[in-house]
């Protein structure tokens, strides 16, 4: 339930008001940007809110219940607040918006009305859609642990417990050239294998990225040309001479946890579990059924 200030209820109880809407958003980095519908900029509770970007909302709803309520929230794109690369990049993917009833006036007086999450975000003709939903959406994402074959553990964490930043597992390497969205290829990798990185992850440590990661999708080695793959991400296209720093990947399959890292004792899945395939086949000759482990 929303407290107003015993001031914004007094202005409210008036015969004229001064109100305007302003949101507060915090990127998952921890940068901090304001935007408001009134007409001129406002400093609130010590963020500035700007009015350039010309932001606007639709009707914002509260249901009973622990139903996702959500509002749509329309601005510009624009090279001084907002800029499309970032929300191509999924800057904004998550981030935390509040939303405050502001005298514009009299700025102290102000009420958080409204905190949600920035959900699907929608660009076109310069101007984006995001979608804010409630506090409640964060209840109808699934919770706990998937019964599976493969392990559910990051490669590297404490579940995992494999020291990953060390040796042969960490390269280090050069974008000469980027062959199409997601596709580059790099120098300083040359003594890795075909698939070493594939589902590792690259940290960028000059240009454009910098201080940003990624997923590796896939890495191939062919003579001396080295070529990885990523998954798209809140990160831009590199640009050749680029630096980046590169993990090793991992399938999450039991094989490749026991023979490539020998952590086979950390395998966080089920690689026992028979599976829909085994528990219906149909008994033949040859085959063994003494109860013995599938996966060796």
């Amino acid at each position: 339930m929303t407290s107003y200030p015993a001031p914004l209820l007094a202005h409210m109880a008036g015969e004229a008001t001064s109100l305007c809407h302003c949101w507060r958003l915090t990127r998952k980095d921890g940068t901090v940007v304001g935007f408001t519908d009134h007409d001129r900029a406002l400093v609130v509770g010590g963020t500035n809110f700007e009015p350039a970007s010309g932001f606007t909302g639709t009707e914002a709803r509260d249901t009973l219940g622990l139903a996702n309520d959500t509002v749509d929230v329309e601005g510009a794109l624009s090279s001084d607040t907002i800029h499309e690369a970032d929300v191509a990049a999924g800057l904004y993917d998550g981030a935390t918006v509040e939303t405050l009833l502001v005298n514009w006036t009299d700025p102290t007086e102000f009420a958080l009305i409204r905190t949600g999450t920035i959900g699907r975000i929608v660009r076109s003709d310069h101007r984006f859609v995001a979608e804010i939903g409630s506090l409640a959406g964060a209840l109808d994402r699934p919770a706990g642990r998937y019964v599976r074959r493969t392990c559910d553990a990051e490669l590297g964490d404490a579940r995992c417990g494999f020291a990953l930043a060390v040796g042969a597992f960490v390269g280090t390497g050069t974008v000469t050239a980027v062959t199409g969205p997601g596709a580059i290829h790099a120098s300083g990798l040359g003594g890795y294998a075909t698939g070493w990185f594939s589902f590792g992850t690259i940290a960028w440590t000059g240009g454009v990225n910098a201080g940003r990661t990624a997923r590796v999708l896939q890495h191939a080695k062919k003579g001396s040309d080295v070529t990885l793959a990523l998954w798209p991400g809140n990160w831009t296209a590199p640009e050749p001479g680029d630096n980046f720093t590169v993990k090793a990947g991992c399938d999450k399959s039991f094989a490749t946890c026991k023979a490539k890292f020998d952590n086979a004792l950390n395998f966080r899945g089920f690689p026992h579990l028979p599976g829909n395939d085994a528990g219906y086949a149909y008994v033949t000759d040859g085959g063994v059924f003494d109860g013995g482990p599938l996966v060796r």
